[in-house]
């Protein structure tokens, strides 16, 4: 399996690194990562990291200039493509079809190639205009999974809180993340 990480300028990077560090566990699938600037910006001042500390989880880092990569085109065969977070610019980009830089490319990509693309928006509170551009997305097939918490698993930690919503993020490419707890249901009628 060849999967696409996109990590664009929204807060919330961490979300990223886990997605990253959950893919790296699975040994057959080749990871290609995207990190714009801001997002770079971003993960030193949320996580006092450099971004190329990343590259590291990566099997191919692709500079977000870098629009003749491999990942901007359709021949290049990949499974998907995971942007997160995704910042309300990038969305909006991914929306309109502006391919300015290689992160929106691939995505564009995705999208006609009928790939799987899967974005997680991380905003708040969302005007008119996101959520427009999420329900144009959504039209066209991209999943859009809002980096919304759950609570039915009974979180200890922020951590429990994340891995949730990584599990639900590699849920939709049928991967398996030993930290995720999917909803048992009730145990009585309400």
């Amino acid at each position: 399996m060849r999967i696409v990480v996109g990590i664009s300028g929204a807060s919330g990077a961490f979300l990223g690194v886990e997605v990253l560090r959950a893919l790296r566990r699975q040994p057959d699938i080749e990871i290609h990562l995207i990190i714009s600037r801001l997002a770079e910006e971003t993960i030193k001042l949320e996580l006092g990291m450099e971004p190329e500390e990343l590259h590291a989880l990566a099997d191919v880092v692709h500079a977000n200039n870098q629009l003749g990569a491999t990942v901007a085109s359709g021949s290049f065969r990949i499974d998907g493509m995971i942007i997160v977070p995704c910042s309300m610019k990038t969305l909006a980009g991914i929306a309109t079809g502006y391919s300015e830089n290689l992160l929106l490319r691939a995505a564009d990509v995705c999208i006609k190639e009928r790939r799987k693309l899967v974005v997680v928006p991380r905003e708040t509170p969302l005007s008119g205009i996101h959520l427009r551009n999420m329900l144009t997305l959504n039209d066209l097939g991209v999943v859009v999974l809002p980096a919304m918490m759950t609570f039915y698993h009974k979180p200890d930690s922020i951590q429990e809180m994340v891995d949730q919503l990584v599990g639900k993020v590699l849920l939709q490419f049928d991967i398996p993340f030993e930290r995720y707890e999917p909803w048992g249901g009730l145990e009585e009628d309400l």
